[in-house]
């Protein structure tokens, strides 16, 4: 059975302790034993004396580093909410959060400080970039980096706008007709809660009419019904609501956001990652996975977004961050290169037009790499 290893990361003028998938442990250890840690450069372990009970030993930083995970996986939340009190230590926290960043983000750290600032000042914050580029992920490090209680709604997939937001009116024989309050209701009465609004691009121009009060800071109410006299649920102390959004022509099934909605958020644009950043994150994630294999797929990556982004490009979009992941993962699993971008890169590009067709000049990049591993300019 695996012991549970823990680091400890100063946060403002916090000891927080985390194991390697993101689960807090500080509320089970003392604060001496994480300040003494931490200035030691030591991890903790937890171990079980002879009479039963827990206690957490200091162990070298290499045995909580040998537990670390090699998947992208989302911390869990636990259930104690630190929330910074007072300016100086609002402003000492934001200064000093990298540590809460994980390290399968790859997210510039002025922006990673700027989303931790937004969501501690009660700010709506809108996350922006290509598809695949790490939006939700950024989201749920946030939410999993503050500790606070959280709630996902993914818009794009809402068929019924006003039952997600709002609720339905049921009929029961013993309770006759009655009104069912939604999760989204509940989700903006809990003080502190961090509300991930996923796919808020595709989501019906009717959920936006809903949101138009919550997200604005002078009212941040929803009305349950429009009639006069109907009750009205304000947004508790503290909410940060965090919307993810495909901006642009080239993503299908979206809507072009409404202005007065756009203007109740921040935005934060994540960046498309370099051939490096790429190389370093699958690398992060599957470390037995040869290096020169990740490096071509990182490659591959980015030589279809550079293409897409030129002034008459061969193809409309690039291989995203997601795609890659996956395609490591199954290199992992025993695939070769060329099986993973048959199921995972071609299906993506339009086969139409033959030779000509931006699933041949894909192709052609692909079998670059499967050749010989070399990447001579195809343009």
């Amino acid at each position: 059975m695996n012991k549970t290893v823990v680091k400890v990361v100063k946060s403002g003028v916090r000891f927080n302790a985390f194991d390697s998938k993101g689960q807090k442990y500080t509320s089970q250890i003392t604060t001496g034993a994480r300040k003494k840690a931490y200035a030691n450069k030591m991890a903790l372990e937890q171990r079980v004396n002879k009479a039963g009970k827990t206690y957490w030993w200091a162990v070298p930083m290499s045995m909580f580093k040998a537990t670390e995970s090699t998947a992208m996986e989302t911390p869990q939340h636990s259930t104690e909410v630190e929330i910074p009190s007072g300016h100086q230590d609002v402003v000492d926290f934001i200064q000093q959060s990298y540590g809460l960043k994980p390290k399968g983000l790859v997210m510039n750290n002025l922006k990673w400080k700027y989303l931790i600032r937004s969501a501690v000042r009660g700010k709506n914050i809108m996350m922006t970039g290509p598809a695949g580029c790490g939006k939700t992920l950024a989201a749920k490090s946030l939410i999993n980096g503050l500790d606070r209680p959280n709630f996902y709604f993914n818009l794009g997939a809402t068929q019924d706008p006003r039952a997600t937001l709002i609720g339905n009116v049921h009929f029961d024989k013993s309770k006759g007709t009655y009104f069912s309050e939604s999760l989204f209701v509940k989700a903006i009465q809990t003080p502190n809660a961090v509300i991930l609004m996923d796919e808020l691009t595709r989501a019906h121009p009717d959920a936006w009419n809903i949101l138009m009060t919550v997200l604005d800071q002078g009212q941040r109410y929803l009305r349950l019904d429009e009639a006069d006299g109907q009750a009205t649920i304000k947004v508790a102390e503290g909410v940060c609501f965090v919307a993810t959004a495909n901006i642009g022509n080239e993503y299908t099934a979206t809507r072009q956001l409404d202005k007065a909605l756009m203007d109740r958020f921040v935005i934060i644009e994540m960046d498309t990652l370099t051939d490096e950043e790429e190389h370093n994150l699958l690398t992060y994630l599957y470390p037995t996975v040869d290096t020169d294999m990740l490096n071509n797929v990182a490659k591959i990556a980015f030589m279809t977004r550079t293409e897409s982004m030129t002034e008459n490009p061969r193809i409309g979009s690039g291989v995203s961050t997601r795609t890659s992941v996956e395609i490591a993962g199954l290199l992992f699993d025993g695939f070769s290169l060329e099986e993973s971008a048959d199921i995972t890169i071609y299906p993506q590009y339009d086969a139409d037009g033959g030779v000509d067709s931006e699933r041949t000049f894909v192709k052609q990049i692909v079998q670059k790499f499967i050749d010989d591993g070399s990447a001579d300019d195809l343009v």
